[in-house]
């Protein structure tokens, strides 16, 4: 008796290579098939290919063993066994009927053996229970859902994303809290015995210890009240806002000490790692998909007509703009092919002149860069001059001045991608490689106009002008606590980034809609309605979250201000697209987007870590303010916390940085790393012969439809 077999669980042999002892009809039929005549030539070219093919595909079926057990019901002999029928390739009768004999055979099993899979059985419901219900509590789920049904899945990943970052920042500013702000507050008002940090200066270094609150004497006006919330001066500077308030040195909880200073670079170090490992672990299911999804233009083409549906869609609104979208792609894919065609027809003067018109452009989109970069250093300048000399201004002109480098940077990042865009017109890319490159530039200038701000402050505090400023090591006149004073700059970015979003939302895109609707003049007709780009939205937002990141370290609880910031984006955001915006015609999928969204935040992470480094490592910390005034850099806590370790402690750990166990872990890991690229190239191996056998089930079914139609005409 043949064992029964579902229509996932026939292999290459059983289907394609029949007996040749046979000589029936069918067989014969059979042997015309272009799969078998296609495994046939890879036999006799390569012998042992179908036994190699047969091991790549066994983990897609249960063992032949295992399905007769099953099918004939001898007895559950192993674990194994009683898995769920969900795993295995088998049409719904046939597994209703391994349902039922799984459940005849329980009373073979011994006690023990049955009360593990009741066992199972009930802690697999409760975790589907508990699943089921943290659905509910997941924030904006509802929200995400509608957007999603009105509006697709390629929107919907944005909002998806922005919740990402709420709970990051969240997670960000729990650590902080807890390690940081949290033992300082409290041992200040006398809960927990602590110790401040005695500054001990010698000769010259008593002027570095030097730290007056600029505004806090005297007659203060209201509105020095407002400069002051707006820019973290004044009042807030000395709050557990900002570096400068944490002069705590240890704190004992009851027999272990705890060094605040220590806790300060580890936290650091700590919510920099985890916010890496996140962003790496959700980028990698994107990355795995774009290896396995490589298609030809065909298809593409395919994929496209057949499956490129977005069946979220409920709106009729959203389901018009798919269409168009899709209709877009198309016209997309076939302008590249025509590009191609073009390219590869060029002279070799063409060729020639193209090549010179990319460089003189670039040439351009470099002095423009440059531009910017420059006037962000000026204006950082000029602004720390005028702070720094104290000089009486009015509300706005001091409001001006406070902002003027986030002004800047603000209006470098909306004139630069607009020019981007007009020129990349004139280099003749495709379509698809002129959104690469203007999003790849427009990552570029707004990432690196943040590091022009941190070098120009940088710059600033590390040189001295005289000699009497050397033994510190830093500009102690101008920055007494430049910490508490990058954390101010970082601040008033995030501030002043929230306020650009508030205002482009209801000064921009609510009267463009009002004009849109009740206006009607052709050239407001022609504008429509403003597009919400999904780049544009999603490289505002890593924007923000580079500047977070940065800040964190010099403004401890600027995470809590970037979750409240991007819980009321999130809300804008929705508002502007149901209300005043429609999707850009120029469609994201989920998948692809979501990819794109963390290789950017991972690029702006990559951007924080430099900073950060060289301030912990090269510039010298305040000798005013701060957990670290007793050492010349931030990083000198880890050797000094080392050298009060145990002699066997210290040795292992001064082991471990050693280049006798660097270079044979370096060898270690780059076996491990090769082991996996070679486990990755199996993988692709197998995909590579699932696809093929894909295609020759589809010339398969085009055979046999031939000479079915064939049959049907001669009878």
């Amino acid at each position: 008796m043949s064992e029964p077999r579902g229509p996932g669980s026939s292999d290459d042999d059983e289907v394609f290579l029949p007996d040749p002892n046979h000589t029936s009809p069918s067989v014969t039929f059979l042997q015309e098939l272009p799969s078998y005549r296609s495994i046939l030539r890879r036999k006799t070219s390569a012998g042992g290919t179908q036994d190699r093919r047969q091991n790549n595909h066994a983990f897609a079926r249960p063992p032949a063993g295992e399905n007769r057990n099953l099918v004939e019901g001898t007895g559950v002999e192993s674990e194994v066994v009683v898995r769920s029928i969900r795993e295995y390739a088998l049409n719904i009768p046939e597994k209703r009927r391994l349902r039922d004999i799984q459940e005849a055979n329980i009373k073979y099993l011994s006690g023990w053996d049955q009360w593990k899979q009741s066992r199972n059985k009930s802690w697999k419901k409760f975790l589907d229970g508990t699943k089921e219900l943290s659905s509910y509590l997941e924030l904006w789920r509802h929200d995400i859902r509608n957007i999603e049904g009105k509006f697709g899945t390629g929107i919907q990943s944005y909002f998806s994303f922005l919740r990402f970052l709420v709970l990051l920042n969240f997670i960000i500013f729990v650590l902080m809290f807890s390690f940081i702000t949290l033992p300082s507050t409290i041992s200040k008002y006398g809960v927990l015995n602590s110790s401040h940090i005695e500054i001990s200066p010698r000769g010259i270094e008593r002027q570095c210890t030097v730290y007056t609150i600029s505004g806090t004497k005297g007659l203060v006006y209201f509105y020095t009240y407002i400069i002051d919330l707006l820019s973290g001066t004044g009042f807030l500077e000395m709050t557990s806002l900002f570096y400068g308030y944490y002069t705590i040195d240890t704190v004992q909880f009851s027999v272990i000490k705890y060094s605040v200073p220590l806790a300060y670079l580890l936290t650091t170090f700590a919510y920099l790692s985890l916010s890496l490992i996140w962003i790496v672990k959700r980028s990698v299911e994107g990355f795995k998909q774009s290896l396995v999804r490589e298609e030809d233009q065909f298809q593409s083409y395919c994929n496209k007509i057949f499956a490129g549906w977005d069946f979220c869609i409920t709106d009729l609104n959203a389901s018009r703009l798919k269409h168009s979208s899709l209709q877009y792609e198309l016209k997309t894919d076939l302008e590249e092919e025509r590009l191609r065609q073009k390219i590869a027809e060029r002279t070799t003067e063409e060729k020639l002149r193209i090549y010179c018109l990319r460089i003189f452009l670039n040439i351009i989109v470099l002095a423009v860069l440059s531009g910017c970069f420059y006037s962000i250093y000026r204006a950082t300048i000029f602004s720390q001059e005028i702070i720094s000399s104290d000089s009486k201004m009015t509300f706005w002109g001091n409001l001006l001045v406070q902002y003027l480098p986030s002004i800047v940077i603000t209006l470098a990042n909306f004139i630069a991608p607009l020019f981007f865009s007009i020129i990349i017109r004139f280099e003749d890319y495709s379509p698809a490689f002129e959104i690469r490159l203007t999003l790849m530039r427009c990552v570029f200038v707004r990432l690196a106009n943040i590091g022009v701000l941190l070098f120009s402050l940088g710059n600033r505090i590390s040189s001295c002008a005289n000699e009497k400023c050397k033994p510190c090591g830093y500009n102690y006149k101008l920055y007494p606590c430049w910490e508490s004073r990058v954390g101010q700059e970082m601040y008033k970015l995030m501030i002043f980034d929230f306020i650009v979003i508030f205002a482009v939302a209801v000064f921009v895109d609510f009267p463009r809609k009002l004009l849109v609707t009740y206006c009607s003049c052709k050239a407001v007709q022609w504008c429509g309605l403003q597009e919400f780009g999904i780049p544009d939205n999603v490289l505002e937002i890593v924007y923000g979250q580079t500047i977070c990141w940065i800040g964190t370290f010099y403004s401890p609880l600027l995470p809590a201000i970037a979750t409240i910031k991007y819980f009321l984006v999130f809300y804008i955001k929705k508002i502007s697209l149901m209300h005043t915006c429609r999707p850009s015609t120029r469609p994201f999928r989920a998948s692809s987007s979501n990819f794109f969204f963390l290789v950017v935040l991972l690029i702006g992470l990559i951007l924080g870590f430099i900073p950060l480094g060289l301030s912990m490592t090269h510039i010298h910390s305040s000798k005013a303010c701060g957990p670290f005034v007793n050492f010349n850099s931030s990083w000198d806590v880890v050797p000094h916390a080392i050298r009060g370790f145990p002699v066997a402690l210290q040795k292992v750990l001064y082991g471990i940085v050693s280049e006798a166990f660097a270079v044979p872990f370096f060898i270690v890991v780059c076996l491990i790393m090769f082991y996996f690229i070679a486990l990755a190239g199996a993988h692709k191996r197998v995909v590579d012969q699932l696809r093929e056998q894909l295609v020759m089930e589809s010339r398969d079914k085009l055979f046999l439809i031939r000479k079915l139609t064939e049959a049907q005409r001669h009878s």
